[in-house]
């Protein structure tokens, strides 16, 4: 039997259950507005957003690596990409790039032109400062965590806001090293 290799985005998307985009993007839409209505402050909104995205991220890694069937990357520009190229894609159906790496390869963008969350969306200048889409660098930072990296991710452009593009900063703070509950050689 030939050896499995990695599946590509595209792939996983295509292969994958699919829920009513409009029925996504609505459901999204009505969450952020009841944010808003119950928490009255945008700050606490976009918190509130990202501890979801957060708790959606930790889970979401799990089915990632089950079914992406990758090897481990080796450093964090590694995972960059794949976070961009193959789980944007699986979980979105969108291709998303990486630029703008720091000399150091610890900080670098995530960009992406087309975003799903926002179809009907927008912002009313009551929500200025709102990061609408930031449930996504919430499961950003989750999943980072959960493979060891201690990000910090923050939005540093927004079509919602008026820019041409969707951008998030990705920032590595500190690989954890992995513990193991025992030892080997004992």
């Amino acid at each position: 039997m030939p050896a499995v290799g990695p599946r590509s985005g595209d792939a996983i998307f295509a292969s994958a259950e699919h829920v009513n985009a409009e029925l996504f993007t609505l459901t999204y839409g009505a969450i952020v507005r009841q944010l808003l209505t119950d928490l009255e402050e945008v700050d606490e909104v976009n918190k509130q957003l990202d501890q979801m995205g957060y708790n959606i991220g930790v889970r979401l890694i799990d089915e990632f690596l089950a079914k992406a069937n990758i090897s481990r990357c080796v450093d964090f520009r590694q995972t960059a990409e794949t976070v961009s190229k193959v789980g944007f894609k699986m979980f979105l159906g969108i291709t998303a790039s990486v630029q703008n790496w720091d000399a150091d390869g610890t900080c670098c963008s995530i960009v992406f032109e087309d975003n799903p969350l926002v179809d009907f969306v927008e912002l009313p200048d009551t929500c200025q400062g709102l990061h609408y889409c930031n449930i996504l660098s919430g499961v950003v930072r989750g999943a980072l965590e959960m493979v060891s990296m201690k990000t910090e991710i923050t939005w540093t452009r927004d079509v919602l806001q008026g820019d041409d593009a969707y951008e998030m900063q990705v920032k590595l703070l500190k690989q954890v090293p992995e513990e193991y509950p025992y030892k080997d050689d004992e």
